[in-house]
């Protein structure tokens, strides 16, 4: 039967991808700010709807439970805070949202979903044949037979059963979104050029950078003046400036000594010993492999010293120093071919009485398998194919130690009970269980000591010497960063796991200089440089690249002045230029042989039929220069087809208004993730 840890880890994946997938592009762009409401905090807010602290760990803690514990890093912690907020935005969101629409699941869909009549995503992966990947209706029965009376499994189970209606009625509006889309007539006779046609020709190309920037002036009149035209494209979302210096541990040269005078010590001790096990078990340093390992799988040297009956190392790999040596030896098969028959350890009577069945001679192991293997694991004739004996557990690496073509092998694993069959064994070879010793390369207490020091004094001085964070930070030859972090940031720029200093961040004032803050690999010190609440960039942080667009369209003008004539061989001779050629242009690939990646180009080229070659195009503005153009020869083959074009364009016609009808939600949708502030 599927166990409660099974499906826990699969409906993880599952969650995860289900609202993951149609959620992801609503999620990255929602604008956050802090909130609070009485004892129970506010950690966000959706259509108006607060979302308080209680409310979202309730949440949270079912989140848990779908991906298997409580135990989580740094990255499975951010990841659950995520899937819940995502798991709360479709509750709120999509679910009414599909009520009104009508898109409901009726409860003889439900009930199609749970026998596999009709695809679902989330019951074929939590109750997937671990085998095959193919969904198990039977499954489904013993795990249900499993739910009653158990308040975890029917919670689990209500969980499960929720997730797979939304995804029905997430896959019936997206079927309703798509099938409003189609591919016009001119989509497909852009794609058939696209495909079928090449171009080649001559051309004449004028720099930007032939023109000097004395010679052009852009006046502050001209860049507000452009920067008010096109204000939308400055758009941006609420963000903090932090500049912070990060006082990180490192390990010192006298560190790196000691620690290599440490290991080599250790390693002659380790070479010494004579029982290799209970070295292993007295010493903090060593370990022993769980699985065995082929010489071939292992560097050369490595390969050679423990062939010899020799230590290998201790050898600096990276950032830690390696030592192995031979723990056991084993001649056995590289690969066994299997069956197997597997039974709930329940059935030790029905596993004894198959037992001796499967070893008679004659005995069908494969209809055995078939016909008697737990419904979970059941693969037709119980083949498992070729195995590797390097990828065999301990326990099982014993029983097929002396395994030959032909043997029956019981093994008793976990809760459960398999036998096996041996039907080919590969060639024998000489495997290794290894001792292994290893000291990484790490900062001593001392240097934790100095730097932890350093960093104090440095906050000392930052917050009572009046005088800037970076002069500071220049009179302790510190280096300074400054980043921008969102409101709904996780980590700041630069720094890794840094959630500690994003939380300070959201509370500081302009001007605040924060204590010490501790991250794994160090400390950091920070101060809030500035808040930017506004919906677009300020006219200051976007003038000099306005200025540059402004310099290139002068330049052009004054290219183009001189680009004067009928021909490019007057043009070229007028603006003191030369005359390429470019070949085998196509629209499908934006880069021109000859002329690099030019799109202006490129569609100008495009424009020209096979009947209108040898006209000289109007002068193009193009990312690098202005360029004037001559197509001598359009090569029309008959590659794509209208009705295979059609299928392509239908299909990402489809594909497109998908994802804008996620994103038309976003934008009617007035949404505050507060969640970093607690979570």
């Amino acid at each position: 039967m599927l166990s409660l840890n099974t499906l826990r880890t699969q409906f993880g994946v599952v969650l995860s991808v289900v609202i993951g997938g149609a959620l992801l592009a609503f999620i990255l762009s929602l604008k956050t700010e802090m909130g609070f409401s009485g004892n129970d905090p506010e950690v966000g807010e959706i259509n108006g709807d607060e979302v308080h602290y209680s409310e979202f760990l309730a949440a949270y803690e079912d989140v848990k439970t779908q991906m298997g514990g409580d135990n989580f890093d740094y990255d499975q912690s951010a990841q659950a805070v995520s899937m819940t907020w995502q798991s709360l935005l479709t509750d709120k969101i999509f679910v009414p949202g599909f009520e009104k629409l009508g898109l409901t699941v009726a409860p003889a869909e439900r009930k199609a979903m749970l026998q596999g009549v009709l695809s679902s995503g989330v019951f074929s992966s939590v109750f997937a044949d671990p085998r095959t990947g193919v969904y198990d209706v039977k499954a489904v029965t013993e795990f249900l037979a499993q739910v009653e009376g158990n308040v975890e499994m029917q919670r689990l189970w209500n969980l499960i059963d929720k997730q797979a209606r939304i995804e029905r009625a997430m896959n019936k509006y997206s079927t309703l979104v798509r099938r409003g889309a189609y591919a016009n007539a001119l989509t497909l006779n852009k794609g058939i050029t696209a495909e079928n046609n090449t171009y080649k020709g001559h051309f004449v190309a004028c720099k930007y950078s032939s023109v000097a920037d004395s010679l052009v002036k852009v006046s502050p009149r001209e860049i507000k003046k452009y920067y008010k035209a096109h204000k939308a494209q400055y758009e941006q979302s609420p963000y903090r400036t932090v500049s912070y210096v990060h006082f990180e541990i490192e390990p010192t040269s006298e560190d790196k000594k000691a620690i290599e005078e440490l290991a080599k010590k250790s390693g002659a001790e380790f070479a010494k010993a004579k029982n290799v096990k209970q070295y292993v078990r007295e010493e903090a340093h060593a370990s022993l492999a769980g699985n065995y390992v082929a010489a071939s799988s292992l560097s050369s040297d490595e390969a050679k010293a423990l062939r010899a009956g020799k230590t290998f190392g201790p050898e600096l790999q990276g950032e830690e120093w390696y030592a192995s040596r031979v723990a056991e030896v084993r001649n056995v098969p590289a690969t066994l071919e299997l069956q197997h028959i597997v039974l709930s350890y329940s059935d030790s009577e029905l596993a004894d009485s198959l037992y001796t069945v499967a070893r008679k001679r004659g005995a069908d192991f494969a209809a055995l398998a078939t016909k008697y293997s737990a419904a979970e694991t059941a693969v037709e004739g119980g083949k498992l194919g070729e195995v590797k004996y390097t990828d065999l557990s301990p326990e099982l690496a014993d029983a097929f130690a002396s395994a030959r073509q032909g043997d029956v092998i019981k093994v008793t694993l976990g809760n459960g009970i398999q036998i096996f069959k041996v039907l080919k064994t590969g060639s024998v070879t000489r495997h290794y269980r290894l001792a292994t010793l290893t000291y990484p390369v790490e900062a001593s207490q001392e240097t934790k000591r100095a730097v932890h020091k350093s960093a104090s004094l440095f906050a000392v001085d930052a917050k009572e010497s009046g005088k800037k964070f970076d002069e500071v930070a220049n009179s302790h030859s510190t280096y300074v960063s400054t980043m921008s972090v969102n409101n709904d940031s996780r980590n700041v720029p630069g720094l890794v796991n840094s959630l500690e200093v994003v939380r300070w961040v959201a509370d500081a004032k302009v001007g605040d200089v924060s204590d010490i803050i501790k991250l794994d690999d160090g400390y950091v010190v920070a101060t809030l440089a500035g808040v930017d609440k506004s919906e677009y960039k300020s006219l200051d942080k976007v003038s000099a690249q306005i200025k540059n667009t402004l310099l290139r369209q002068k330049k052009a003008a004054l290219l183009k002045e001189k680009m004067q004539g009928a021909t490019l061989e007057e043009i070229a001779a007028n603006a003191e230029a030369k005359v390429e050629e470019f070949a085998d242009a196509k629209t499908s690939a934006y880069y021109i042989k000859g002329l690099g990646v030019e799109p202006r180009v490129l569609g100008a080229i495009a424009a020209v039929s096979a009947d209108a070659t040898g006209t000289l195009l109007p002068l193009v503005e193009g990312n690098s220069g202005v360029y004037a153009v001559v197509v001598d020869e359009v090569a029309v083959e008959e590659k794509q087809s209208v009705d295979a074009e059609r299928v392509k364009a239908q299909a990402e016609a489809e594909a497109q208004a998908d994802r804008r009808a996620m994103w038309a939600v976003q934008e009617q949708t007035n949404v505050k993730d507060l969640t970093v502030r607690y979570f």
